[in-house]
């Protein structure tokens, strides 16, 4: 779960503030957010966590939650800067937005470089592939034993660590920076499957059609256990207080049912909530 280039959504600056952390002197980020009345947000251009829409809003689940919570928190507009999936976090912590709306997957190496808020969804794994499945790909484990196709992942994804994980070789694997690029890489015969969450390749078949289709999701073991991975909204791990407030807020979305709500719109499911994993457990991995 990216665009190479930046895009703006009703937005007259892309640095965030420039703020810094909660501790700082001149106030706390979340104080800041609500004298300016919005807050940035990253977001990476992945269907339907979070993309810029045809009429250049942040649009998706994640953002989508991001606008709920921070309207509860007395910011009342979110303001999306679009970048490469990879330049996400670094962009976080160089200031260029407060928040990363785009289901980042919670894991202990992310957890190192930004704090994460607790879940907010999941969803199983599939691939992107020709109607009828034509190489009958199924897994990782699949370009392995066929040298002759090949697959593309986002560059710094979960899907990059299950392939390498797999031993999937690198003369088979494309990385590329946005789900854009691989759907017109797909299209093109150049690669022979994407592989990204499942609600990511329905919707995106959903909104360009195409004779392609999506193969049966699953949960990739590692060492054992079934590796079923939790996004949630990221912040700068200076920044307590805010993740604190955004914290009480998913709760309350989630004990009322407003955290289903806001991504159905976008194909999720009841499935795709968070259960009782929590950020804490997932960092430790």
């Amino acid at each position: 779960m990216g665009l190479a280039t930046i895009g703006l959504a009703a937005c007259s600056r892309v640095d965030g503030g420039g703020g810094g952390g909660d501790g700082e002197a001149s106030g706390s980020t979340l104080d800041r957010l609500r004298e300016q009345g919005f807050v940035a947000v990253g977001l990476a251009n992945e269907i339907p966590f979070g993309f810029v829409d045809g009429q250049g809003n942040p649009a998706g689940q994640s953002p989508a939650v991001a606008q709920a919570v921070f309207e509860e928190l007395g910011v009342p507009e979110i303001q999306a800067s679009s970048v490469s999936w990879d330049g996400l976090i670094p962009g976080l912590n160089a200031n260029r937005f407060d928040v990363i709306a785009a289901g980042v997957f919670i894991t202990p190496e992310r957890c190192e470089q930004v704090a994460f808020s607790e879940p907010t969804a999941t969803s199983p794994e599939a691939f992107l592939v020709a109607e009828g499945n034509p190489h009958d790909i199924q897994h990782f484990t699949d370009f392995v034993d066929n040298p002759d196709i090949k697959l593309a992942v986002l560059n710094a994804s979960v899907e990059q660590n299950y392939a390498e994980y797999f031993e999937v070789p690198n003369d088979q694997l494309e990385l590329i920076p946005d789900q854009t690029t691989g759907y017109e890489l797909l299209e093109a015969g150049r690669v022979d499957a994407i592989s990204m969450l499942n609600v990511s390749h329905q919707f995106l078949l959903q909104e360009r059609g195409g004779d392609f289709e999506v193969t049966e999701p699953f949960y990739p073991e590692i060492d054992g256990k079934e590796e079923k991975g939790w996004g949630g909204l990221c912040v700068r791990q200076q920044d307590t207080e805010l993740l604190d407030e955004i914290n009480r807020v998913i709760a309350e979305f989630k004990e009322s049912g407003r955290l289903l709500e806001l991504g159905e719109e976008w194909g999720f499911t009841e499935a795709d909530l968070p259960d009782e994993k929590t950020t804490a457990e997932l960092c430790e991995g």
